[in-house]
């Protein structure tokens, strides 16, 4: 396939080796410093900042090019991302982590949250580490994270630096040099503790799964997630 790189960073030059090694063909990478034909591509990766995310996601729906998204902080649009998708026909996939490891783990996470939920007597609170040069806090990851706990349980809401009570998980975001990813689920009580994590080695998994989804959505129609791309649950 030939494959746009939108966002040519660190995790950019990951999946083009990647995708290299996969027998792809790169024909745009771009950080937004210049024009660029996105109809060159026959799919796009965009790992860019917040602040293009939205205008490289809507540029290639609207020029009918599939498009895998893992940049985060930018979610204030994905409704009109996905609306724009289904008007154009287009496909679209958005992911917080494209890791399986990680989508395994947010399985786990929600079915731990409903048979904790009964259990008030523990306080719930989640915490991520990553890099220094991660631009958003809390993680994306980490909202997923949140987001699955709220739909299992009788949580409400999370706040970053918050205290945990019935209705809200605090978020804990940690920034130290050359971390690429960690994400840990704590249930603490005054006699035990439960405790899930998911800790990344290093970005290639996160690069694998940002191609595999990039070639499984090709030809495709409509707006998926990475459940649909490994077919869990």
């Amino acid at each position: 396939m030939k494959l746009a790189l939108l966002g040519y960073g660190r995790m950019g030059k990951e999946i083009e080796k990647i995708a290299l090694e996969r027998g792809h063909e790169i024909v745009i990478t771009s950080n937004g410093e210049k024009a660029y034909d996105i109809t060159k591509a026959d799919v796009a990766i965009d790992f860019s900042v917040p602040t293009s995310a939205y205008n490289n996601i809507s540029t290639c729906i609207e020029n009918n090019v599939p498009v895998v998204s893992g940049t985060t902080g930018w979610l204030d649009k994905y409704n009109d991302a996905v609306e724009l998708c289904k008007e154009k026909k287009g496909g679209f996939i958005y992911a917080s982590n494209f890791s399986l490891g990680v989508n395994i783990f947010f399985a786990l996470n929600e079915k731990l949250a409903a048979m904790m939920n009964p259990q008030k007597q523990y306080n719930l609170d989640i915490e991520e580490i990553h890099h220094t040069k991660k631009l958003d806090a809390p993680s994306g990851t980490a909202i997923t994270l949140a987001e699955g706990i709220i739909n299992n349980s009788d949580k409400q809401k999370w706040e970053l630096d918050g205290e945990s009570t019935n209705e809200l998980i605090p978020i804990t975001a940690v920034r130290t040099p050359d971390v690429p990813g960690t994400h840990t689920i704590n249930y603490n009580s005054e006699v035990d503790s439960i405790e899930i994590k998911h800790t990344a080695h290093n970005r290639k998994g996160f690069a694998l799964g940002a191609v595999v989804a990039a070639e499984w959505l090709i030809g495709k129609e409509g707006v998926y997630s990475m459940r649909d791309v490994l077919n869990i649950g």
